[in-house]
């Protein structure tokens, strides 16, 4: 035991001997390096360049409009009228056209429950309030001026024309599908 105490004590004392040999003086001449170097380095900077002189423009109110005048003001609101009529002649409903009896009820409430081809005309029969009604390739249902574009025999595609937020019509599509095994 006393043999194993030695061993391990040996080395301790020789690592504490080391550590206390490297906080002498020695570390003199390394300060001196470094106190050296400091002073021979010039550190080189290259110096700022001189800022742009600004020159101003000056106004020049020629024969043009101000921007911000009445006469201004007109002529863009003038030019915006324009473009938007335009555009609700190219989308807009048929509002002096007969109003058809399924446009009365929203889509949601008419259900397609079959097909039929009498004399090679293609229909659908569509339900509403227990009523059965035949409809057609340009018929009209629903409360958003739907049309009625194509038949097949699972569906009815119809486009709708409905304002968007900023009050212009645009178009979009809806559909029917067959509501099978529907009372």
């Amino acid at each position: 035991m006393m043999l194993q105490i030695r061993l391990i004590g040996l080395p301790l004392i020789a690592s504490t001997l080391l550590l206390t040999g490297c906080f002498g003086d020695d570390q003199q001449d390394l300060r001196q390096w470094m106190q050296e170097q400091r002073n021979s380095t010039k550190p080189s900077v290259p110096p700022i360049p001189e800022p742009k002189k600004f020159t101003p423009a000056g106004y020049v109110n020629d024969v043009s409009v101000e921007p911000f005048s009445n006469q201004k003001l007109a002529q863009a609101l003038k030019r915006e009228s324009t473009q938007a009529t335009a555009n609700a002649a190219l989308v807009a409903p048929e509002l002096n056209r007969r109003r058809e009896a399924l446009e009365a009820f929203p889509l949601d409430a008419i259900a397609m429950v079959g097909t039929m081809q009498p004399k090679g005309v293609q229909m659908a029969l569509v339900r509403v309030d227990k009523l059965l009604y035949q409809v057609r390739v340009g018929n009209y249902l629903g409360q958003n001026y739907g049309k009625v574009m194509k038949l097949s025999e699972t569906e009815l595609v119809l486009r709708e024309i409905v304002q968007d937020a900023a009050g212009e019509w645009i178009e979009r599509q809806a559909t029917l599908q067959l509501q099978e095994g529907s009372k």
